[in-house]
C-alpha cells in the first residue's frame, strides 16, 4: 500500500519505486517503533506514580529533571535532604503528580515520594509490636508526631509512666517506641513510649527486688512528690522517701529538701517484695545527732535554742540541728495563765530553757522556760504565813467558792464555808462579787500544790465561842422571823445570819400534819430557847413552850384576882385557901411541881422532841 501510494505521489517507474520504498521503509519501521515506544511510555507516565529520573540542570531554586516524558519536570532544591541529591546526572525517584503544567512542565515532588517509599519500606520492615527509634518534629492536638523515616503518632498520655504536664519538651528528642498500630489502608501508626518503658522498668523491678538489700546505698532519681515524702525511681521500681526521713531537723514539706528529676544517693531501709514496696532513707546516710544526747545536754541544764514552731500545746525549741525540745505551755510561767504558746515566745526568737527530760528512744526532749526563773510559790508560805491578813482583788467565782488574787499569778481559794460563821452561803455571790477588793485571812498554804486557802469570817471572832452561848440560854423567850417551812419543821431568823430550828413536835401540843397551818414565812413568833449546840452550831426552838407559859401566867392572874375577892366561911376558909395555894396547883386532885409552872409529862415529850429535832437538823 506504502509503494503505491509513493507511485502516485511521485510519478516513479517500479525500479525506482523499490528503491525508495526500502529507504523509505526502512525510516517508517524506525519511525513506528519510535511512536510504539512513546506510546508506551506515555502509558506508564500515570498520575499518582512514583518514577525513576534524572537531575538535568539546575535553574534557580528548582532542580529540572528527565523522568523520560516528553517534557522535564521541576522539583524545588528544598525538597532534597542533601545538596549532592540535587546535582546533575543525579538519579532520583519522584511522584508524578501531574502530566503538564500550564507552563508544559511534568509537575513531580521528591518529598511525596520519600514519603510513599518510607511508608512502603516501614510497612514492609516493621508490625504491631516492633521497637522503632524517632526523633519528635511536632506538637499536634492530643500528642506528638514522631519521625521514623514517616510521621507516626505519639498519643500525649502514652509519651511517659506519668503525663508530663507539659509535652513541648520532647520536641526535637530522639526517643524510642513501641508500635501499638498499622493502619496500612490509611497509612496510619500509633505508638507508644509508656508501654516500652513499662516493660523495661518491669524487667528491671525483678532484677532489682532480686538484688536490693536493706541497708544498701543506690542512686535515684526524684520522680514526685508528696505532703507526707517523695518517690524516688530507683531504676525499675520506686521507692517511698518519707518525710520524717529526709533529715534529721525540722522539715516541713518535702519540696523543701528536695526537687523533681533531682538525683540522690539513698539508702535501703526495708523491702517488701510480695508488695513491691521500698522504704528510703535520706539522713541516715548522715550519723544520728542523737547519738551521746544525754551528755551534750544533760537533765538540769541550761541551753539556749531558737524556736522552731509554736503549736497550741507549746513550743519547739532547735537547740541544734536534727535536735529539737518541746517546751509545754504549763512550762513557761510560774504564775502566768497562758492560753497560747504566742503569748510568750516568737518562731525565731533565741530563748533560753533548762532541760527537764530525755526519751532517746523516741527522740524526745523536755524543755521549761519557767525554770530559769525563781519559783514564786517556794516564797508564797515565807511571805504569807498562816493568819496574815491580805488585800486581793476577786478574780473569779465559782459555786464553792471565789478565788483572790493574791499577788499577780498566786491566787487564794475564799471557800464558801469560810465565808460566814452563822449564815449558811449556797454561792459566793451571795456576799462578793467579781472584781471587788476584799480582805481575808491566810489560813493555809500548801506549796506543792500550790494552794493557798483564805477566810473571811475569821476576820472576826467565831460568835458561837461566847457570844450566841451567851446571849440564847436554855429557857430564854425571844423573837425571831419566819425564813423557811418544811415538812419537819420551821426556820426562824433571830438576827442576821443566825437561824434556830423550830421542830414540827414543838409547834403545839398537838400533832402538826403541816407547819403552815400554824406559822406563815415572814410571821414573827416568841419562842423559847431549847438548847444551844456550839459544837453543831445550832439553836433548838420551841413554840408551844411559850404558849405554855402564858398559860400558866393568866392562870396565875385568875389566881390572883381571887385572892382578892371578898372571902366567904370566915377564918378558917381563908387558912385553907392559903394552905391549899401553899401546895401548888392541883390536877385531878394530885399536886404537881411549882419549880417554873410546867407540868412534869410535858417536860419528858419536850426531852423527846429534842431528839427528834437532832434527827430532823442533821437530815436537813
Amino acid at each position: 500500500m506504502l509503494k503505491s501510494r509513493i507511485q502516485r505521489q511521485y510519478g516513479l517507474n517500479d525500479p525506482d519505486i523499490d528503491q525508495e520504498v526500502q529507504a523509505v521503509l526502512g525510516g517508517a519501521e524506525q519511525a513506528e517503533r519510535l511512536v510504539g515506544l512513546y506510546e508506551d511510555s506515555v502509558k506508564s507516565f500515570e498520575v499518582g506514580s512514583v518514577v525513576h529520573g534524572k537531575v538535568v540542570r539546575i535553574v534557580g531554586s528548582e532542580a529540572m529533571i528527565d523522568v523520560g516524558f516528553k517534557s522535564e519536570g521541576s522539583v524545588p532544591l528544598s525538597e532534597f535532604d542533601r545538596a549532592s541529591e540535587a546535582e546533575p546526572g543525579a538519579e532520583v525517584d519522584v511522584l508524578l503528580e501531574a502530566v503538564e503544567d500550564d507552563s508544559g512542565l511534568v509537575l513531580l515532588s521528591k518529598r511525596k515520594a520519600d514519603r510513599i517509599k518510607g511508608w512502603e519500606r516501614v510497612l514492609n520492615q516493621h508490625k504491631e509490636g516492633d521497637v522503632v527509634t524517632g526523633t519528635v518534629t511536632r506538637k499536634i492536638k492530643g500528642g506528638l508526631l514522631v519521625d521514623i523515616g514517616v510521621p507516626v503518632f505519639l498519643p500525649a498520655s502514652q509519651v511517659d509512666i506519668r503525663r508530663p504536664s507539659d509535652v513541648s519538651a520532647y520536641l526535637g528528642r530522639q526517643i524510642q517506641c513501641k508500635i501499638l498500630k498499622i493502619d496500612g489502608d490509611r497509612r496510619n501508626i500509633v505508638v507508644s513510649r509508656r508501654r516500652l518503658i513499662e516493660e523495661e522498668r518491669e524487667e528491671a523491678k525483678r532484677e532489682l527486688l532480686r538484688t536490693m538489700r536493706v541497708g544498701q546505698v543506690r542512686k535515684g532519681v526524684v520522680k514526685n512528690i508528696a505532703d507526707f515524702g517523695a518517690f524516688v525511681d530507683l531504676g525499675g521500681i520506686d521507692g517511698l522517701l518519707h518525710i520524717t526521713d529526709l533529715a534529721w531537723g525540722r522539715v516541713g514539706h518535702p519540696s523543701e529538701a528536695v526537687a523533681i528529676d533531682q538525683q540522690l544517693r539513698i539508702k535501703i531501709l526495708s523491702i517488701d517484695r510480695e508488695k513491691e514496696k521500698v522504704a528510703l532513707g535520706l539522713k541516715q546516710l548522715t550519723p544520728s545527732p542523737w547519738h551521746n544526747i544525754e551528755a551534750r545536754y544533760p537533765i538540769g541544764s541550761k541551753v539556749k535554742g531558737e524556736t522552731a514552731n509554736i503549736t497550741p500545746y507549746g513550743a519547739f525549741v532547735r537547740l541544734e540541728e536534727g535536735i529539737e525540745g518541746l517546751v509545754h505551755v504549763s512550762e513557761m510561767s510560774w504564775t502566768k495563765r497562758i492560753n497560747h504558746p504566742s503569748e510568750v515566745v516568737n518562731v525565731g526568737e533565741e530563748i533560753e530553757v533548762v532541760v527537764l527530760g530525755i526519751d532517746k528512744a523516741k527522740q524526745e526532749i523536755s524543755l521549761g522556760m519557767k525554770q530559769t526563773e525563781v519559783n514564786p510559790w517556794m516564797l508564797v508560805k515565807e511571805k504569807y504565813p498562816p493568819e496574815t491578813i491580805i488585800e486581793g482583788v476577786v478574780r473569779n467565782l465559782a459555786n464553792y467558792g471565789a478565788f483572790i488574787e493574791i499577788e499577780e499569778g498566786i491566787d487564794g481559794l475564799l471557800h464558801v464555808s469560810d465565808m460566814s460563821w452563822t449564815q449558811k452561803i449556797g454561792h459566793p455571790s451571795e456576799m462578793i462579787e467579781k472584781g471587788q477588793q476584799v480582805r481575808c485571812v491566810v489560813l493555809s498554804v500548801d506549796q506543792d500544790k500550790k494552794r493557798v486557802a483564805l477566810g473571811l469570817k475569821q476576820l472576826d471572832e467565831d460568835p458561837w465561842e461566847r457570844k450566841i452561848p451567851e446571849k440564847y440560854v436554855a429557857g430564854a423567850v425571844v423573837k425571831g422571823q419566819v425564813t423557811k417551812v418544811t415538812n419537819f419543821g420551821v426556820f426562824v431568823e433571830l438576827e442576821p445570819g443566825l437561824e434556830g430550828l423550830l421542830h414540827v413536835s414543838e409547834l403545839a401540843d398537838h400533832k402538826v400534819e403541816n407547819p403552815e397551818e400554824i406559822v406563815k414565812i415572814g410571821e414573827t413568833l416568841e419562842v423559847k430557847v431549847l438548847r444551844v449546840d456550839t459544837e453543831d452550831r445550832k439553836i433548838g426552838l420551841s413554840l408551844k413552850r411559850v404558849q405554855w407559859v402564858a398559860e400558866e401566867e393568866e392562870e396565875a392572874a385568875d389566881a390572883a384576882e381571887t385572892r382578892e375577892a371578898p372571902r366567904l366561911g370566915g377564918i378558917q376558909h381563908a387558912e385553907d385557901e392559903l394552905a391549899e395555894e401553899d401546895a401548888g396547883p392541883r390536877l385531878f386532885g394530885t399536886a404537881l411541881p411549882a419549880s417554873d409552872g410546867e407540868p412534869t409529862a410535858p417536860q419528858e415529850e419536850a426531852g423527846d422532841d429534842e431528839d427528834k429535832v437532832e434527827d430532823e437538823e442533821d437530815r436537813d
